[in-house]
């Protein structure tokens, strides 16, 4: 099934990547990195499916070689933290052939990203064949016509003149110089620093604190790199690509589509799944648990009961004969529901409570870890500084070198207590080794995740309570007082059947953990809400049972009575 994914990162120094090795890896080739010397080698990788690089008309022919063009845009970055490349990683429909997801992919690149002036290096990756995706890395700088990058940000100076301050660039400052306007410096003003005209500096006989003048914090932006880097743009590309998406399938007469918003802007009361990412997935293939899987399947059972919930409700509220048989009919349906939905919040908030005792529970022993552990590395660190000292001492020095000693061994035997803690506090919260109790902080963050997962769904589920409630009230209010006893009779005869049936499908959802005592709760609680009496319902059922049980017996043919004689002998 078409499923929507579009990713957007962006390719940093500051996060200690580079644009070649991105280039290397969705292309699963070998590239040199000129700037750092790195060889970047995924010739190993499996799954490539098609690769290419589409470049605009400004761009130089050369740059077809994609190590070429990367080296190029590795060359023009100066700093440290350079934002050298953007990235998306996008689904491909599973649907169509592979002439169909290239042509697609390639299509929408063209005209989204190429014909705007970027240079594209895209390949399909689809190491299965149940997941095509596609990886598109886009240069961030715009051209020149010549083929020369453009600046992505100009130093931008706050300029002066009669009191109002305006930003010019470098070569803006030259034009406005002619017209009276004045850079800023920073002028020494006592124990203070102003930033001042120098025109203005001079008659007060200031002295120059520096040589920058002031500007504006980030300078100012390329007004085409600022277009490439809003949000709104950003919006506009994840719509053209459900917009490509659609029509292609449209294209090959295949119903399913896809849609770029959120289930929010969608109007759908669902929860969203959490990317769970290759390791997730990894360990899951290998027969392990993974807690993001866990998370998704719990959220995904969510989800069908939700399905199942609103198409209940929708068919509840479809225009139906006004008769006291089909009203009773709707209002225990309503009911069923209710309970269904009760039920739900009574295992949500077990649930929730769970997690949080495990959170709390585990969060003080990891605290406990942790500051253990950099003491450790403290008393571990001092102890080497000590033991360098003793080295460089001489024979000469026996005082010195006998406090040092009593130190190196005082740290040795608080480093042993330490270790023997940390020995305690891990056998004491049953964990087999060290590495257990790290990955329990991976753990943590992930229960935290999924307790604002449970929170989310506990509140989507008392708004559809609330609503099923006022539903309820409302048909049974448009009920006339005369038909009050018939309509009474009617749910009687209806109640028992749809108790059942909410019973076996809460059953068959939740599988060996459902729970029979919670069920019957959540049905006292629910009747409690609507203000009704179980036992007159009880005894209501029982006297119809009576009934129909002497109807039946009345039904039934008179058996003759053996006559018995006594014969006298």
């Amino acid at each position: 099934m078409a499923i929507y994914h579009m990713s957007a990162k962006v390719v940093s120094r500051g996060a200690g990547r580079s644009a070649v090795a991105a280039s290397a890896y969705l292309s699963c080739s070998r590239m040199y990195n000129d700037y750092d010397g790195v060889q970047h080698d995924y010739t190993r990788k499996q799954g490539l499916i098609f690769q290419e690089v589409l470049l605009p008309p400004k761009a130089s022919p050369e740059w077809k070689d994609r190590e070429q063009l990367w080296n190029a845009v590795e060359r023009a970055e100066k700093t440290k933290d350079s934002r050298l490349a953007r990235e998306f990683v996008v689904a491909l429909p599973i649907e169509l052939p592979r002439k169909a997801q290239i042509s697609l992919l390639r299509d929408f690149i063209q005209n989204n990203f190429v014909d705007m002036g970027m240079c594209a290096d895209f390949a399909i990756h689809d190491t299965d064949g149940h997941n095509p995706h596609a990886h598109i890395l886009l240069t961030v700088r715009p051209l020149e016509t010549d083929g020369t990058w453009q600046y992505k940000t100009q130093k931008e100076y706050l300029c002066i003149r009669n009191g109002e301050e305006k930003g010019f660039t470098a070569s803006e400052f030259k034009d406005a110089q002619t017209k009276g306007w004045e850079k800023q410096y920073p002028y020494k003003v006592g124990k203070k620093k102003v930033y001042m005209a120098p025109s203005a500096a001079q008659e007060h006989g200031y002295i120059r604190a520096d040589k920058h003048p002031k500007s504006t914090r980030f300078g100012r932006q390329n007004p085409v790199s600022e277009q490439w880097n809003s949000e709104a743009q950003l919006r506009e590309w994840r719509k053209a690509w459900a917009d490509a998406v659609n029509h292609t399938l449209q294209e090959h007469q295949i119903d399913t589509r896809i849609d770029h918003r959120s289930f929010a802007d969608q109007g759908r009361d669902e929860q969203p799944t959490i990317h769970e990412g290759y390791h997730a997935r990894d360990m899951e293939k290998k027969g392990l648990i993974s807690d993001r899987c866990e998370i998704n399947r719990q959220i995904r059972k969510d989800n069908r009961l939700f399905r199942e919930l609103k198409r209940q409700v929708e068919k509840l509220t479809k225009t139906v004969s006004e008769n006291i048989h089909s009203v009773a009919k709707r209002l225990e349906q309503l009911r069923g529901t209710m309970i269904m939905i009760r039920y739900y919040l009574f295992h949500n908030r077990m649930q929730a409570s769970s997690t949080r005792e495990w959170i709390s529970m585990i969060t003080p022993v990891l605290k406990k870890y942790k500051a253990i552990t950099k003491t450790i590395r403290t008393k571990q660190t001092e102890k080497k500084s000590l033991q360098a000292q003793k080295k460089k001492l001489s024979f000469l020095q026996p005082v010195q070198y006998y406090q040092i000693s009593q130190k190196i061994t005082t740290l040795t035997e608080d480093i042993e207590e330490l270790l023997s803690q940390k020995e305690r506090l891990i056998c004491d919260n049953y964990f087999h080794n060290e590495s257990e109790i790290k990955t329990s902080e991976i753990a943590l963050k992930n229960q935290k995740d999924f307790l604002k997962k449970l929170d989310a769904q506990y509140d989507n589920l008392s708004d559809q309570l609330t609503e099923n409630q006022k539903k309820y009230q409302e048909i049974k209010a448009d009920v006339s007082p005369e038909k009050s006893a018939e309509l009474f009779d009617a749910r009687v005869d209806e109640r028992d059947m749809i108790r059942d049936q909410v019973y076996q499908k809460l059953y068959a959802t939740m599988g060996q953990k459902f729970d029979a005592s919670l069920f019957h709760e959540s049905v006292s609680d629910i009747d409690d809400r609507l203000g009704e009496d179980p036992e007159a319902f009880h005894d209501r059922t029982y006297q119809k049972r009576i009934a129909r049980e002497m109807e039946r017996r009345k039904e039934q043919p008179v058996r003759l009575k053996k006559k018995v004689h006594n014969h006298e002998r």
